[in-house]
């Protein structure tokens, strides 16, 4: 349980970062060149590097070296488990409200009259 609580505070503090999110949204349409994550982003190209080390940390993205081009490419599955810990946090809050919207119901309209005030 350990290994899972560090493995989703990894990839929830890799996403925190807009600037990580946005290396992460170019990488879902195809792998890029690090200079290619770099184009649009106002940061220097060892800003970019420390961002994809955090985003490598993570295991959600990974990258590979062929002569001066490093690679990266997104890893999908491991953005599954942060998908499944709010999916569940999703499901336990539905139940919450669903018994709240069950027991407003249940209550007097209001302004109506009490039996007690009579």
């Amino acid at each position: 349980m350990l290994d899972h609580d560090i493995a989703l505070d990894l990839t929830f503090q890799a996403l925190a970062d807009a600037s990580r999110r946005a290396m992460l949204a170019r990488l879902a349409q195809g792998p890029a060149s690090v200079s290619a994550l770099a184009q649009p982003l106002a940061m220097s190209l060892q800003a970019v590097m420390q961002h994809l080390a955090v985003l490598e940390s993570a295991g959600l993205v990974r990258t590979e070296k062929a002569g001066r081009v490093r690679t990266c490419r997104i890893e999908p599955q491991a953005l599954s488990l942060a998908e499944r810990w709010i999916h569940q946090r999703r499901h336990e809050w539905e139940g919450h409200l669903d018994r709240l919207g069950e027991y407003l119901a249940s209550l007097p309209p209001e302004g109506g009259v009490h039996e007690d005030s009579q």
